[in-house]
C-alpha cells in the first residue's frame, strides 16, 4: 500500500487507515477473535494505522486492541495507534480540562498497553476552555512522552487556525465521504495549509457505499446509525436511489463498491487518509484496495454525476448526536 505522513512531521502509514469503533460493537454484534483478525489483515495489507478511542465500548475498543498487541508485541513497531479523550460518561458531556485530560490518557494508555500513543485526539472540544490552553496540555503530555502527536476531532478549520498557532497539529478527524462533504468548505484546505493531515472517517458512509444491503429498519437500538436522519424514512430511499447508481458504476469497473468510495476520498488531497472502520477482515481488504485505483478526470467527473455535492437527504446526525460538533458553514 502507498503510504502518507501523518502531519508534516509525523510518521508514514497506509494511506488507508483503519477505524476501530466497530471493535466495540457500535454497528453490530462482533467479538475478540474477529476483530483480532481484521487486525491481522490490516497489517497483510499495510494497513498501518489504527484510531479508536477510550468512548468505543466505552473502554472496549482500547482492550480489544491492547490484547492484540500484547500477543503480537512485534506488531506495535508497525502500528500508528490514535486514540482520543475528552468526553465524561458519567454525567455525559465535553470535559478539557487539565485533570480530566490526563485522567483519560492515562487510561487509554493503560487500556492499550502502551507507553506512548502516536497520535492523541481531543474527541470534542469544550467550548468552556480556549483551544489554546487545551493545545498547552496537550504539549505538557507530549514533553512527558506519553503522546508523539497531536489532534483534534470535529473542529472547525478557525479552531485548526488558533491551535496550530501555539504548536503543530499533527491531524484533524472530520467525518467525510461522498455523502458528507462539509470539510471541502474550508477544513480540507486549511489542513493542506497548515501542513495537518485530514483523516476522514466513515469514508464508506457507515456502510452505505459498500456492497453490504443495509435495512436499518433491523438496526438494534444501540447501533449508531440508529438515530441518524439520513437512515429514516423516506430519507433513506431516497438516498439509496442514488447510491445504487454508484454501485453499478464501481461494478461495471470491476471495483468494490467500498474501494471506489474510499478510492474517491483518497483523491480529494495528498494530505487526507481516510480510516474506514470495520471487525470484519474481507470488509478490510475491499477499503484497503482503494490504495491501487487511479481515477481518471473522467471517473471523477462521472461520481460528481452520480452523487452530486450536498445529495444526500437527512442530516448526517441526531441533533443529540451533533451537540458537540464544531460547525462553520
Amino acid at each position: 500500500m502507498k503510504q502518507r505522513r501523518l502531519g508534516a512531521d509525523g510518521p508514514l502509514v497506509g494511506e488507508v487507515g483503519l477505524g476501530a469503533m466497530s471493535f466495540a460493537g457500535a454497528f453490530g454484534p462482533t467479538d475478540i477473535a474477529e476483530s483480532h483478525r481484521a487486525l491481522d489483515k490490516a497489517l497483510d495489507v499495510g494497513m498501518t494505522h489504527i484510531d479508536t478511542a477510550l468512548i468505543y465500548g466505552p473502554y472496549i475498543s482500547e482492550e480489544v486492541i491492547g490484547a492484540y498487541l500484547q500477543k503480537n508485541p512485534a506488531a506495535r513497531k508497525r502500528f500508528s495507534i490514535a486514540t482520543k479523550g475528552g468526553i465524561n460518561l458519567d454525567p455525559r458531556g465535553v470535559d478539557n480540562s487539565p485533570a480530566f485530560l490526563r485522567s483519560c490518557l492515562e487510561g487509554s494508555l493503560k487500556r492499550l498497553g502502551v507507553e506512548q500513543v502516536d497520535l492523541y485526539y481531543i474527541h470534542r472540544r469544550d467550548q468552556r476552555i480556549p483551544i489554546e490552553d487545551v493545545v498547552g496540555t496537550l504539549m505538557a503530555f507530549k514533553r512527558e512522552g506519553k503522546i508523539a502527536g497531536i489532534g483534534f476531532s470535529e473542529i472547525s478549520p478557525g479552531s485548526l487556525e488558533r491551535a496550530a498557532a501555539i504548536h503543530p497539529i499533527a491531524a484533524v478527524q472530520s467525518e467525510f465521504s461522498l455523502w458528507t462533504r462539509l470539510p471541502q468548505l474550508g477544513l480540507i484546505q486549511a489542513c493542506k495549509r497548515l501542513g495537518t493531515a485530514l483523516v476522514a472517517f466513515s469514508p464508506v458512509a457507515r456502510g452505505v457505499l459498500t456492497d453490504v444491503v443495509l435495512d436499518p429498519a433491523q438496526f438494534p437500538d444501540r447501533d449508531f446509525r440508529k438515530p441518524m436522519p439520513r437512515f429514516h424514512e423516506p430519507n433513506y430511499s431516497r438516498n439509496m436511489a442514488r447510491i445504487e447508481r454508484f454501485k453499478a458504476f464501481a461494478r461495471a469497473r470491476g471495483w468494490a463498491t467500498a474501494s471506489l468510495a474510499v478510492a474517491w476520498v483518497l483523491h480529494q488531497g495528498d494530505h487526507i487518509i481516510p480510516i474506514p472502520g470495520t471487525r470484519s477482515a474481507g470488509h478490510l481488504a475491499d477499503d484497503a484496495a482503494a490504495s491501487a485505483i487511479s481515477l481518471s478526470p473522467a471517473d471523477l467527473e462521472a461520481i460528481e454525476e452520480i452523487l452530486p455535492v450536498g445529495f444526500a437527504h437527512g442530516n448526517r446526525y441526531s441533533a443529540q448526536q451533533q451537540a458537540d460538533v464544531e460547525l462553520y458553514c
